[in-house]
């Protein structure tokens, strides 16, 4: 048992503490399969909504809030304060650089899925907006948090020339087979705005993406194939049917 704290969503008090990979209130008994770090951040213009999304109510005890001054801070910040089992509730999709590199130095050789209807693989130089939130998959990949041959971007539609010459040069795309090859486990980062807009409340969104039952099958495929060991949830707007969704996303990846 570590001495690590939480408070429990469902009687509020700070007592949840790991236990193993899993939590349990000792207040009121209540046992939960993983913690929550929130990530109250966009790291761009007019992201306000994404920043209230990260307050949805999901039912897991949260670990931490992280909130920092600069991109860098958050990611060292998130790192450190994810749970032995973690979801990383955003915010934009920079949330995904610190829970993917915390999860990263707990095994040998990571996976990444990466789930969104946009790259995320821009850099300065080729980003058409300069919003840092266009750039978190490159930024781990240029890191070498995790290599291109052991990642996949999956429900992508929006993607600039410059995101497209880079997934060629560098063998990435939408395999998962290819990805989960030789690794050890996976962290998906799932931007919900890969769902069609119907489904979904996101402040990006893109038509003609997958219906709620694809991806959840989606999740339950991924999940019975690898260790699941960290996921995000990002690019929300704070609405009930959002809550929903991200629950029942949560629930299909085993968590």
């Amino acid at each position: 048992m570590s001495a690590l704290r939480a408070r429990c969503p469902d009687c509020r008090t700070f007592t949840a503490v790991a236990v193993g990979e899993g939590y349990e209130c000792h207040s009121c008994g209540a046992t939960f399969a993983a913690g929550l770090v929130r990530v109250p951040a966009a790291w761009g213009a007019g992201g306000e909504g994404m920043v209230a999304g990260a307050r949805l109510d999901v039912p897991y005890p949260d670990v931490a809030v992280v909130e920092r001054a600069t991109l860098d801070e958050q990611t060292a910040a998130i790192a450190d304060a994810l749970a032995p089992r973690p979801i990383a509730l955003g915010g934009c999709c920079c949330t995904h650089v610190g829970a993917a590199t915390g999860v990263a130095r707990r095994v040998d050789r990571l996976a990444l899925v990466w789930i969104d209807s946009h790259g995320d693989l821009n850099t300065p130089k080729t980003s058409p907006s300069g919003n840092l939130w266009g750039m978190p998959f490159r930024m781990l990949l240029d890191a070498g948090v995790v290599a291109p041959a052991d990642a996949a971007l999956v429900g992508a539609r929006n993607l600039d020339p410059p995101e497209v010459e880079y997934m060629a040069a560098v063998g990435l795309d939408d395999s998962i087979d290819r990805a989960l090859t030789g690794t050890d486990a996976t962290y998906v980062a799932l931007d919900l705005d890969v769902l069609d807009p119907s489904e979904v409340d996101v402040l990006i969104p893109e038509p003609d993406g997958l219906s709620a039952d694809e991806l959840e099958a989606l999740l339950g495929d991924l999940a019975s194939r690898t260790r699941i060991a960290g996921i995000g949830v990002t690019g929300l707007l704070a609405t009930d049917r959002n809550a929903v969704l991200a629950n029942r996303m949560l629930a299909a990846a085993g968590f």
